[in-house]
């Protein structure tokens, strides 16, 4: 019996009252009576035991056995029989507090407030948080739905205790404290219920220990009601802690209060069974078939073993009176067991046919819900469908369009027309189901006539405009169709004569660029042919413009409302008249551009011509001044002077035709400008002119040059006019190229023909005399050069014995050191690596001749 019950109002959410707002007072109170602490914990574990025990298990220790939520999760799904959200069991302290506040959620669910109460609190056991969170629960579910004529929680559980204790003498329970400091008021509870169990007339007010103790030994053993708290305890403080009393207390409501809570549950329930008002709403009448399927599975079970036990219960204590020859057990008025098969009878009778009802009701419902519903989306369907159809319909789009566009009205109206059609067999749907709902009372059977009504109205108004549309589409068809055809014509001669202006305005404007009279004739030619073909174009043109001007006449004619532009063709008649216009204005523009260009080709022709003449003939005297300088400067007769002087005539002619060359640039400048860019009548263009005249001044400057130098050569060296001429001759027979010029294998092989016996070191040191700069060639003056250094006389060879011998201070010989000391270093290595050693008198170590090196060097070669 020791059993929470749940009350009948299946959707039921908790608020708090008086009671629960006054804990925040308790909680300080709390901080300052440890002794009420030690009672608290004694209670609220016992009590917490009294439910964890039915699932096999315990705690020990209140403030750690919960500190991981495992079992505090537990201890509600005992209590309130639900299933909480799976557990963590990971054993980190945040699957702790995860646990702590899914517990914590759940009491919150049930509609109570946790003030100050927090997971890290319980996690990290908070002793007063626990305690407060375990007060809470036990409020929730043992003491909250206790209800005694129309009070409930604390003050339904005092005004119980009242009317049980009141024929009892010295019992007076005015409280949760001090009024059971004495036992008697425990005992009384347990002899007014189960007198077999306890003597009350042997009991001694003076004796309160002994008094609890006896009521708590019979309540553990009759009742299942654990022993939660000490005798001692309650007796020796002043103040016992009224919760726990309260906690305590509770328990033996719900193990005595059977048939005043079975009998109010019943009480509560017929009126609940005998509703037969129907919902409007199918998931009402779902929660209501819910709510009796709970009712069966979950809330009469455990009150149909609860009156079975009443009876045993009540059975039972008769016989033990009996036996014990005491009188009989009589309950208060209205709770016999009578009553209670009396109040039972009428719930199963409330009770029959209910299910039938709600089922037959639920069957209504699925159906009236879904013709309604299938009523709504055909509606709604068909009122999309048909949102905006008649003012489509009423439009008179078509005294505007083209035929075009009218005849893709036409083929949309026709697609319409199907799909009105189509709509007729949904209409007739709509109005059957409407007519079905009203027979079968549908609640909101106006709203569906009225909207079945709006849409079997504006049916009929589709039909009848639908039919006028078509009439006047078919109407305006034909008579656009004669519009259409003359657009046709139009499109069809104005697009290449449009081309055509275009085409002559292009040519007409088109920037020429000739180089010659026979260009610029030919041109002229072509535009003497295009004036011819005007008068032509112009017969053309306003056969074209009588087509335009007769659409304009049939719109007008008609009151046609659309405009006159051809789909045809994006060329308008304002176009075809501009351009025309242009054409002519072009015309004569071009004309006076071609003669203006054929007088200046005859100008530019005069430029050519004269140019050309002054070109062709100084060309021709620079080609063979060039020649005559060139065979002066290998003529091998005759003396350097006379040479000269023929040299200087050529240049005095050359500068006296300097005026020539004025001329000619000052012709050229004139073409430059007139840009004049070719010229039939010459090969010779002003730049070839200009590098002709400078390489003319520079052969005659440079050949000078060379006959001086050779006459300063022949003077200084005293080689005679016939070696100076058989050095020409030479020169001349191994210039194979005729340029001037001998290259290196030209020059070795002259070498050879002179009787030179030349290796490759000798032959590169010869090279480095004559080719000094590396160019890979040897002049005609370094060839003399050479030569004349070859033929000098032999006192040479003592002047370099005169020089080594100053070097030597007069010695016959010279050191190397001494070498070293005045001469370069490379020159001073040669020197000692090729002189002999000295042997004459006066010799010493080391000592070098250099008469003997000087003669030997004369005859190999000049130094």
């Amino acid at each position: 019996m020791n059993q929470i019950e749940p009350g009948v109002q299946y959707n039921y959410v908790y608020e708090d009252d008086e009671y629960m707002i006054q804990e925040e007072e308790w909680d300080r109170d709390l901080l300052l009576d440890p002794a009420w602490e030690k009672q608290q914990r004694k209670t609220f574990t016992a009590w917490c035991n009294s439910h964890l025990r039915k699932a096999g298990t315990q705690i020990e220790n209140i403030e750690e056995d919960f500190r991981n939520g495992l079992k505090l999760m537990l201890l509600l799904e005992v209590i309130s029989g639900e299933r909480l959200p799976k557990p963590d069991r990971g054993k980190m302290r945040f699957h702790k507090i995860a646990n702590v506040n899914k517990a914590l959620d759940y009491i919150a669910s049930k509609g109570v407030k946790l003030v100050s109460i927090g997971a890290e609190e319980i996690v990290d056991g908070n002793v007063k948080m626990t305690l407060g969170m375990i007060w809470t629960i036990i409020l929730r579910f043992a003491i909250q739905d206790i209800s005694v004529e129309e009070t409930s929680a604390k003050e339904g559980l005092l005004l119980w205790c009242q009317r049980k204790t009141a024929p009892y003498r010295n019992v007076n329970i005015q409280n949760f404290h001090t009024s059971w400091k004495d036992g008697l008021g425990l005992c009384a509870l347990i002899h007014r219920h189960r007198p077999d169990l306890i003597d009350y007339s042997k009991l001694n007010k003076d004796d309160p220990i002994g008094n609890i103790n006896l009521a708590m030994e019979i309540a553990e053993k009759h009742l299942d009601i654990p022993k939660m708290l000490d005798a001692e305890d309650i007796v020796n403080t002043p103040k016992p802690d009224e919760r726990a009393i309260m906690t305590y207390v509770s328990c033996f409501y719900h193990a005595f209060a059977g048939a005043e809570q079975l009998l109010e549950w019943i009480r509560r329930t017929i009126p609940w069974l005998e509703n037969r008002t129907p919902e409007k709403a199918m998931h009402a009448m779902q929660q209501k078939l819910e709510d009796f399927r709970d009712y069966r599975r979950k809330h009469k079970p455990p009150k149909v073993q609860e009156k079975c036990q009443l009876e045993i219960n009540f059975n039972t204590l008769q016989t033990k009176l009996r036996i014990s020859n005491r009188p009989a057990f009589m309950p208060s008025e209205g709770k016999m067991v009578s009553d209670i098969a009396g109040a039972w009878q009428r719930l199963e009778q409330a009770e029959k046919g209910y299910e039938e009802w709600l089922l037959n009701e639920i069957r209504r419902l699925e159906r009236v819900e879904h013709l309604a519903e299938k009523f709504k989306q055909k509606a709604s369907t068909h009122e999309t469908w048909a949102y905006g159809k008649e003012q489509i319909l009423l439009q008179k789009d078509y005294e505007s369009a083209t035929l075009t566009e009218v005849r893709a009205m036409l083929r949309k109206h026709e697609a319409f027309e199907s799909d009105l059609a189509a709509h007729q067999d949904r209409v007739e749907q709509i109005a059957a189901i409407a007519q079905e709902l009203n027979e079968l009372d549908y609640h909101d059977a106006v709203n569906v006539n009225d909207r079945c009504q709006k849409i079997c109205d504006q049916w009929d108004r589709l039909g009848t405009l639908t039919q006028k549309r078509r009439e006047a589409l078919e109407r305006t068809e034909k008579l656009l169709e004669t519009i259409d055809q003359l657009h046709l014509e139009f499109a069809k001669r104005a697009a290449p004569f449009n081309n055509w202006m275009e085409g002559a305005m292009e040519d007409l404007q088109d920037m020429f660029i000739v180089h010659s009279i026979e260009e610029i004739q030919s041109l002229i030619t072509a535009h003497e042919q295009f004036k011819a073909t005007l008068p032509e174009a112009d017969g053309e043109r306003q056969s074209i413009m009588a087509i335009q001007n007769e659409v304009e006449k049939v719109i007008q004619s008609y009151s046609i409302r659309i405009s006159s532009s051809n789909p045809y063709s994006t060329v308008t008649v304002d176009e075809l008249r501009a351009k025309w216009d242009k054409v002519k204005q072009l015309v004569p523009i071009r004309d006076q551009s071609l003669q203006e260009e054929l007088a200046r080709q005859h100008a530019n022709e005069r430029l050519r011509r004269q140019f050309a003449a002054q070109a062709n003939a100084i060309g021709p005297w620079i080609q063979n001044k060039m020649e005559e300088i060139a065979r002066s400067s290998i003529q091998i007769t005759g003396a350097l002077e006379d040479q000269m002087n023929q040299l200087k005539q050529y240049e005095h002619n050359i500068i006296n035709y300097k005026n020539n060359i004025d001329k000619l640039e000052g012709d050229h400048q004139l073409i430059q400008e007139a840009l004049v860019f070719d010229n039939k009548h010459t090969n010779y263009t002003m730049e070839h002119i200009r590098v002709g005249w400078e390489v003319l001044l520079t052969t005659i400057a440079r050949t000078i040059n060379e006959v001086e130098t050779q006459i300063l050569t022949r003077d200084a060296k005293g080689i005679t006019q016939e070696q100076m001429n058989e050095f020409r001759a030479s020169f001349n027979h191994f210039d194979r190229r005729k340029n001037g010029l001998m290259d290196h294998e030209d020059f070795r092989a002259c070498l050879i023909s002179m009787g030179y016996d030349l290796g490759e070191a000798e032959f590169a040191r010869i090279m480095t005399l004559v080719d000094p700069n590396g160019q890979g060639t040897v002049t005609f003056q370094s060839f003399i050069d050479f030569m004349t250094r070859e033929t000098a006389d032999t006192d040479t060879a003592e002047q370099v014995i005169a020089s080594f011998r100053i070097l030597a201070s007069d010695k016959p010989y010279i050191l190397a050191e001494e070498l070293r000391r005045e001469l370069p270093p490379d020159q001073a290595q040669y020197c000692i690596k090729r002189m002999p050693a000295y042997s004459g008198p006066g010799s010493v170590p080391g000592a070098l001749d250099y008469t003997a090196f000087s003669s030997a060097l004369y005859g190999e070669s000049d130094l």
